[in-house]
C-alpha cells in the first residue's frame, strides 16, 4: 500500500488508521507547495486533488472517512469496526459520515469565525456537534464503549486538530476523551509531544 501523505494534510488521520491495522505502507510525500497534487499523475489517483490518497494494489481509495472505512474492511482482525451485522453498524456509519458532513464543516466555520445559519449552509453549529459528541461517548471510553473503532479516529482526529489550532473544545467529557485518544500509540502527535 501507498500512502499520498503531507504532514500538513488529513493524510496524518489516514495514517493513524493505518498504523491502528498494522499495515505495512509505504509513504508517498506529496509537497503542497509545489502543487504535486494537482498534477495529471496524482489526479489519475485523486481526481480531487487532494490529500490524503491511498493505493492498494489497483485499489485508489480518496477521501478520509472512505479510507478508514476500507482499512477497517481490510484488517478485521484489529475490530476497528462493527462487523457488517452487528447492530452497531448503523450507528458506526452514521458516526463515520456525521465526522465529515456535520462535525468537520461545523468545526471549521468555529474556527475561521464563519458566521452563518446552518440551515443556510447545511450543517449544524459546532456547539450543536460538541452536544452529540456527547451524547454518543456516552460513559465508554470511546464512541463504542471499549471497543476503539474508525469512528474514533475520524471524530478524535478532529478535536485533535482542534488541540493544535491551540484551542480546546470547551466540554470536559470530550477532552478527556480526546487525552485518551492521545494517549494510544499510534494517534496523532501533537507538535511538540513525542
Amino acid at each position: 500500500m501507498k500512502l499520498y501523505f503531507n504532514p500538513q494534510s488529513r493524510a496524518v488521520t489516514a495514517q493513524w488508521m493505518l498504523d491502528e491495522c498494522g499495515a505495512q505502507y509505504d509513504i508517498v510525500p506529496i509537497d503542497l507547495r509545489k502543487r504535486e497534487h494537482k498534477t495529471p499523475a496524482f489526479l489519475a489517483i485523486n481526481p480531487a486533488g487532494k490529500l490524503p490518497a491511498l493505493v492498494d494494489g489497483r485499489a485508489r481509495i480518496f477521501e478520509t472517512a472512505a479510507i478508514c472505512l476500507y482499512l477497517a474492511e481490510k484488517f478485521p482482525l484489529k475490530r476497528l469496526a462493527p462487523a457488517a451485522h452487528a447492530s452497531a453498524r448503523g450507528r458506526y456509519l452514521s458516526l463515520m459520515v456525521y465526522s465529515t458532513a456535520q462535525l468537520e464543516p461545523a468545526m471549521g466555520d468555529a474556527l475561521l469565525g464563519v458566521r452563518s445559519s446552518p440551515a443556510s449552509r447545511g450543517w449544524t453549529t459546532f456547539e450543536q456537534a460538541k452536544d452529540v459528541v456527547e451524547r454518543e461517548l456516552g460513559y465508554g471510553p470511546y464512541l463504542f464503549g471499549a471497543q476503539f473503532t474508525a469512528a474514533d479516529i475520524m471524530i478524535g482526529s478532529l478535536f485533535i486538530w482542534l488541540r493544535m489550532w491551540g484551542r480546546r473544545s470547551g466540554r470536559e467529557k470530550i477532552d478527556h476523551y480526546v487525552d485518551r485518544l492521545l494517549a494510544r500509540p499510534h494517534a496523532i502527535k501533537l507538535p511538540g509531544h513525542s
